[in-house]
This record gives structure tokens, C-alpha cells and sequence, in this order.
């Protein structure tokens, strides 16, 4: 099979590859590879990372996974280069790898490190498979959800998020799900429906002595919004006249 490359079309091919490779290795030389020989301690300046919040880590974690890609990126790159100038030693540069035709030379133009034809070019699919993790702890909280069943009242998985919940978490108001959400004291689920040691709201706030004959009512916030929804308004208007 006669050499479809012609000498000029050769050279102009090897030397693009060559600056390719030349510009990649002048900038990895200029940014430290990244700055990838530091540590992220050294980075910030601190000793510890122990005391910082969790979401400046994971900014910080981020960049370096970036920084890492990118890296990663240019090795590969100068990977397939040298891949191609050892070919054009060789004299197989411009041949697909698979079916052993000629590449032809609009696509060495667009991808000179390429060894491969349009149609044997490798596919890079992203894929969609997910851990089957996944599927065994949905819906969220997975098994141990016993919101749902009428039987169940005992403590599960979601009374264990929100003990866990109340030492807080990287969110804020902005961020929470609910759309009236004014605080961070109203972000845990079911900050407001449900209650520590009560069955109902209104034994938050409602409260006798001993005998049972003396009734207090705290004005708390279940209070203010138990009146608000009119429940038990002339009980409530009438204990407190008494006083």
C-alpha cells in the first residue's frame, strides 16, 4: 500500500505535535504540575485542617481534584503525542490501528495524535451505571424510615438524622429545601411538627399543678401558631380571662 502522506504534509503534521507537546510541558513547568507537589495543608498555610468549617475543606478538596484532572489531562495527552511521533519513526503513522486503512488527512489535521479512523475511534460514553448501593437505601433513610407505616412509632432512621441534625450541618437558610425557611433553628425535618416528650402540640404549652385545677399556658411558638390555626380559641381566651 503506497504511503498516502506526503513528505510537506509529514513534516507540518510532526511539528504541530511537537509544539503540542512543547506548550504542554512549558506550562506544567511554569504552575508546578498544578502545584500538585504541595500538599493541601501547605496550600492554606495551616497546620490542621481540624478546625475548619466543612465547606471551605471541600472547596479546597475540589481544587485539588480539579488541579488532579487537569493534570491528568496533560499526561494523556503528551501520552498520545509520543504515541504518534514513534509512529512517523516507524513509518505506520496515519495507518487506523484496527483496520489497518489510511486516516485521512483532514482528520490528522484536526487530531495529529489520533491513531485511529473516524469509524474505529474509541467511543468515550459516558456511562450511566449507578452503585447498587442506590437502590437498596432509597427512598432516603432507605429501610429504617418508619414514617409510613400506622403501626410504627418507635425511633428509626429519621429521629437518628435529626439528633444528628441538631449539631448542625454545612447548609443554610438559602439553601434549604423549605421556601419559607427564616433560620437555622428551622431547618432540621420537622423542626415545627414535631415535638420532643409531647403527643399532641398543645401539652407544650399547656400546664397545671398537682391537683390539675390550676391551668397555665406558656405562650411558646406551638402556642402562637396552634391559635392561629383557630384551634381551641375560646378554651384557651377564657382560661386567660380567669387570670
Amino acid at each position: 500500500m503506497d504511503y498516502h502522506l506526503t513528505p510537506h504534509q509529514l513534516k507540518k503534521l510532526r511539528r504541530e505535535l511537537e509544539q503540542e507537546k512543547h506548550d504542554i510541558e512549558l506550562k506544567d513547568e511554569q504552575n508546578d504540575h498544578y502545584g500538585l507537589d504541595e500538599s493541601m495543608r501547605d496550600e492554606t498555610g495551616e497546620l490542621s485542617q481540624i478546625d475548619n468549617h466543612p465547606a471551605d475543606v471541600a472547596t479546597e478538596l475540589y481544587d485539588r481534584e480539579l488541579d488532579l484532572s487537569l493534570q491528568d489531562h496533560d499526561d494523556n495527552t503528551i501520552f498520545h503525542i509520543n504515541g504518534a511521533l514513534e509512529r512517523m519513526k516507524s513509518g505506520t503513522y496515519g495507518i487506523c490501528q484496527i483496520c489497518g486503512q489510511p486516516i485521512p488527512y483532514e482528520r490528522l489535521e484536526a487530531v495529529p495524535s489520533t491513531a485511529f479512523c473516524k469509524d474505529h475511534s474509541p467511543k468515550n460514553d459516558v456511562s450511566d451505571y449507578r452503585p447498587v448501593e442506590e437502590e437498596f437505601l432509597m427512598p432516603p433513610f432507605g429501610r429504617t424510615s418508619m414514617d409510613e407505616h400506622d403501626d410504627q412509632n418507635g425511633f428509626d432512621g429519621e429521629d437518628t438524622w435529626q439528633i444528628v441534625e441538631n449539631f448542625g450541618t454545612s447548609n443554610s437558610p438559602a439553601m434549604a429545601e423549605g421556601s419559607d425557611i427564616q433560620s437555622y433553628d428551622e431547618m432540621e425535618i420537622e423542626a415545627y411538627d414535631e415535638l420532643e416528650g409531647c403527643v399532641e402540640p398543645f401539652e407544650s404549652f399547656v400546664a397545671t399543678d398537682i391537683t390539675g385545677n390550676d391551668v397555665t399556658v406558656i405562650h411558646n411558638r406551638q402556642y402562637e401558631r396552634y391559635m392561629e390555626q383557630g384551634e381551641g380559641v375560646n378554651v384557651f381566651e377564657s382560661s386567660e380571662n380567669d387570670d
